[in-house]
This record gives structure tokens, sequence and C-alpha cells, in this order.
């Protein structure tokens, strides 16, 4: 069946309403083995994936492309090979993200991605969204094809759900909340939690603008099948319309606040994960807090600040220093090695953009405050962070900061990436 074919039925129809947490799939008893043999692996990575990703500086290696298809006529999924020297290196947890390396139109360019399968050894598979004037995404969707090689990150993100592993495997309630692209870390984090366990729910809000720009909608359509009582999903279109009112239009307070108060309780629900643009991101977490939801309940990640009024960071900008001019000194530790590097005062540099000059292993991959993967800890003198949507309160109380968005304000600062 075609994508456009299985998106009219999927999308259009009337949605599933919520169906009763006590109901379980049928399984063989075959089935359930397989699906509780994944889940331990599964949950033995959720539980150190996390911790990994904050104690290893994340590296990239060259992977081989095993498959690309077509998710819609401006998006694809992309499949690499992992060979078993870097299996350990590409351990993942369901939720997190890589970051891919290439030179386009002679520009080297980094572009992060979240995977988008449960975790399956020896492979990655991330989804790429063709962006109005985006440098690789326009590339990728054009021209990736199987047997390209291209440099790739080891995974990282803390978008992952916190829920300790003996509840998991008991019985959750998982809400995730999505508008186009950010659709991608929810596959990995509805078919792992529902695999987990038999009593296990998730719950999808998705938003699109018409039901042939919906990615994934065959697998969600086959994840529904296959876990017919404990997946539902409700379709939101902002540019078609739908049989039910609710679910036609922009997905606004109003119609969050109604969706909760009709299709999806919140005293339910034992964790929330919201993908998307900055205003979603920040619309939902905001109803749901006023709601009564724990802040540490919820989940959140940014595909993009969605803030043209706010810098979008810095990654490797040409700045010189003159003789005699007010400058900062910065030191950086990375692998052991500390290295020194001055930055005029008037310039309002990041940290990065300055140890980019001297040092270009130094690590980032969104250079927009929104990834975290290069952040670290100030071991001396202070800075002003002009963004973050990527570090925790307590990261933040531990020293730790973003070295994209974070400026100097001292004559001298001095950071570690080591920590």
């Amino acid at each position: 069946m075609s994508v456009a074919e299985t998106a009219t039925e999927t999308a259009v129809e009337p949605d599933i309403a919520t169906e009763s947490a006590t109901a379980t799939e049928s399984a063989t008893a075959t089935e359930f083995a397989a699906a509780t043999e994944f889940a331990t692996e599964t949950e033995s990575e959720s539980d150190t994936a996390p911790e990994q990703a904050s104690r290893r500086r994340a590296q990239f290696h060259p992977l081989n492309i095993s498959s690309v298809r077509h998710l819609t006529d401006d998006s694809i999924e992309v499949t690499f090979e992992v060979p078993s020297a870097y299996a350990s290196a590409y351990g993942y947890a369901p939720g997190q993200y890589i970051a891919i390396r290439t030179s386009v139109a002679g520009e080297d360019v980094r572009r992060s991605y979240s995977i988008c399968q449960a975790p399956v050894r020896g492979e990655l598979k991330v989804a790429i969204k063709r962006d109005l004037g985006g440098l690789f995404s326009t590339w990728a969707v054009d021209h990736l094809a199987p047997g390209m090689e291209l440099e790739v990150m080891s995974p990282e993100g803390r978008f992952t759900s916190q829920t300790d592993a003996a509840t998991f495997a008991a019985a959750t309630h998982f809400v995730g909340i999505a508008a186009g692209s950010g659709i991608t870390p929810m596959m990995a984090l509805i078919e792992s939690t529902l695999r987990a366990s038999p009593a296990n729910q998730f719950s999808l809000v998705y938003s699109n603008r018409t039901a042939m720009d919906t990615m994934f909608v065959d697998e969600l359509a086959d994840l529904k099948d296959r876990y017919p009582s404990r997946l539902a999903l409700y379709h939101v279109l902002t540019r078609e319309r739908r049989s039910s009112e609710l679910l036609s239009g922009r997905l606004d307070a109003a119609k969050f606040r109604e969706i909760l108060g009709t299709l999806i309780r919140p005293s339910d629900i034992d964790e929330w994960f919201i993908c998307g643009p900055f205003d979603l991101v920040q619309l939902c977490r905001d109803t749901l807090v006023d709601l009564g939801v724990e802040v540490s309940a919820i989940r959140y990640e940014l595909f993009t600040t969605g803030r043209p009024d706010r810098p979008t960071g810095q990654s490797g900008r040409p700045v010189e220093p003159t003789a005699g001019e007010a400058v900062h000194t910065i030191s950086f530790t990375l692998d052991g090695t500390t290295a020194t590097v001055t930055s005029p005062v008037h310039s309002n540099e990041s940290i990065l953009n300055a140890a980019l000059r001297v040092r270009g292993d130094v690590p980032f991959a969104c250079a927009g405050g929104v990834c975290g993967t290069c952040r670290a800890v100030v071991t001396s003198g202070t800075v002003d962070m002009v963004e973050n949507y990527a570090l925790e309160p307590e990261e933040l109380a531990r020293g730790y900061v973003l070295t994209c968005q974070a400026v100097p304000t001292s004559d001298a600062v001095s950071v570690t990436y080591d920590a």
C-alpha cells in the first residue's frame, strides 16, 4: 500500500478512543517471549545509555548507508550499518539522537537527527525532512543513497524515559505530543514502551498540515494493528478538515486543553514527551504544568528554537583579535589536554566558536543551544549563557554550560569538556 493511501486511511478515519488500561493484546507465547527478551535488552540500554552519554564524549565514525526510503515527498528514512567494532559506541536509549557530519557545496555541516527505531544492534535509523532553505536536508533528500559513507556521531541526548526499570516493565502510560518531524524520537519510544510490558500504554497526539505530510504513517498503522488496545493515535491536521472538529485545525492552547479533558486524562499519565517547534513545546509544557502535572514528568526536545529574534549559535565564524585590544582568555580541557585561546571582548564570541579556532574536534552538533552536545563545566571565571534548551536545573547547579551559547564575562574563563 502506498504512503498516500495509508495516510488517507490512518489520518482521516475517526480516532480510536482511549481503551481500558487493563486491556492487553492476545500474543502467542513465542511472541511474548521474544518481546520480553527484546525489552530486557532495551531496558538495560535505557538504564545505561543516558549515563554513558554524560560520561563519554561523543565521537564521529564513518558509517555506511545500507538503505534509503521515502516517507513522504519531502522526507526520507536513512539506515546506517554499524560495524561490530563500533557496536558499543552506538548503543542508545529510545529518544536519543545522532549528529551527521559531511561537506556540502564546500561547507562543513553538522546536523542532528533523532533515532527513529527501538534499539537494534548493528544499525541506526534516522529520518530527514527537507527544510525550506536547509542546506543539508535538501542535499540529503535529493542525493543520499545506499553505499554512501557519512561521519556519524555516537548517540547523545536526554529525551529518554526516567521511569525506573521495575515500573517500566510492569505498567506505565506515556503520552507523546509531536508535530511534523518531531515524530522521529517518538517511534523509538512507542515501540520500546509497548514491547517492554503487555500492560504498558502509549497515547500519541500527532499534528501535521495534511495527511500527505504525515511521516511514518504506515509504521504507526502497523503499530496500531500490533497493539490495538494499548496504542491510541490522535492525528491532528491543520490544513485538512477531519471528521472530528477537535482534531481539525491548529493545535493551540484551547484545543490542547480540550484533548486533555476528553481523550487523555493527565492524572493517568506517568511521563510526557513533547517534540516539535519552540512554540508548540512551550505551549504544551505550560498547559500541563498549569493543570498540575509535575515538571519532573515532562520531557521535551526542540528540533529548532523557532525564535527568529534570538541568536541561533555560532559554529566557527572567523574572529581575528587585533594587537592591543581587550580580550577574554579562554582555556578549555578536552581529552585531558588543555588549550588556550583569546577572544576580543567586543566580538561577544562564544566559547565554542573560540575553541574551534584552535581545535577542530571540540564536540558540538546543533550550535543553537538545543542538543547539549557541547556542554562543559566552568571551572573558573564567569560566563553569560544566551540560550539554554538542553540543560536541566541540576546540571546548571553543577556548573554545566552550553559552550555554543556561553560568552565570557570575566577576563579569564576555564571550562572542561571532560567532566
